[in-house]
């Protein structure tokens, strides 16, 4: 089918840039309407002080052959939160497929650093955006979603359960928001199991977001150009890539295989047979276990 999901309502919460505007822009080109929330519009920014915002976002999900709809939402406010769902619930009647990819933690963890000298107030604050945002808007949208079976909750974090398990990420707060992501879909997908829909946690490989390519300095034609410094970028994919994986989870009727599972890009491409826009199959998770962390020469054959 060239739009399995026409008819299916969206809302991809952190859809600014990034993981969030790929997977908004698959479910679009997959034919589904796309709420896209976000705090940074054409007339005003977030702390993130980037070009990004979320009508750019909207207009891309309609362009690629679904309807965008920007909301600018903070998601730590509740009451913004309501105020989304009811116009979702007001003009649509129904929630089919909700993504928590709230973020916002770039500017406030420290690399390397541990928790006794890391800055306590940028720490919380990144915990409160990566977590409770997740919660927030999950506490208010599932009783929309639930109205119809076959509801899909995609919690969007960094790493698998099984790559987070066995490795620090860098820095207590880091690791412990993106281990909190991977339990809520765990619990979610007990408590929503039993009611007719299905929760998954979804992980991309080394993306190349925007604020990725700008650290490298390189854009997305010439990204190659930054392997000289960085081999292992090799593996790197694009949002597209993440968001082809949620797009073939939501088309899927079988989907409540998965729930409760956490799940990535690069496993879920093998199964479902999606590439990424270059043609490729990048399993970075893999690739990090089996190549970089085990400190092998940069070499993609087999991984991509």
């Amino acid at each position: 089918m060239s739009a399995p999901l026409k008819g299916k309502i969206a809302l991809v919460a952190g859809a600014t840039r990034g993981a969030g505007r790929g997977i908004a822009v698959e479910l679009g080109a997959a034919g589904a309407t796309v709420y896209v929330t976000g705090r940074t519009t054409r007339a005003r920014r977030s702390e993130y002080d980037r070009p990004e915002t979320i009508e750019d976002t909207a207009d891309l999900v309609t362009g690629a052959g679904g309807r965008g709809i920007a909301v600018p939402t903070d998601h730590l406010d509740p009451a913004q939160v309501s105020a989304l769902v009811d116009r979702v619930a007001d003009e649509q009647g129904r929630l089919d497929i909700l993504v928590n990819d709230i973020w916002g933690g770039e500017k406030l963890f420290e690399w390397d650093t541990p928790l006794w000298e890391h800055d306590l107030a940028g720490g919380l604050r990144l915990l409160r955006l990566a977590v409770e945002t997740h919660a927030v808007t999950s506490h208010h949208a599932l009783p929309l979603l639930l109205r119809h079976p076959g509801g899909l909750v995609v919690e969007v974090t960094d790493g698998t359960a099984d790559y987070n398990r066995e490795t620090y990420r860098n820095s207590f707060f880091y690791d412990l928001a993106k281990a909190s992501v991977l339990r809520m879909a765990f619990a979610l997908g007990h408590e929503l199991g039993p009611r007719g829909a299905t929760a998954v946690a979804v992980t991309p490989g080394w993306m190349r977001s925007e604020m990725m390519l700008d650290a490298f300095g390189v854009r997305e034609e010439n990204w190659r150009d930054a392997l000289e410094k960085v081999p292992h970028f090799a593996i790197s994919e694009t949002p597209r890539y993440v968001g082809r994986a949620v797009a073939a989870l939501a088309g899927d009727p079988d989907v409540a295989r998965w729930n409760g599972q956490s799940l990535s890009s690069g496993g879920l491409a093998q199964v479902y047979g999606f590439t990424d826009l270059d043609g490729s199959r990048p399993d970075a998770w893999r690739y990090l276990v089996e190549v970089q962390d085990a400190g092998k020469p940069a070499e993609t054959a087999g991984y991509r």
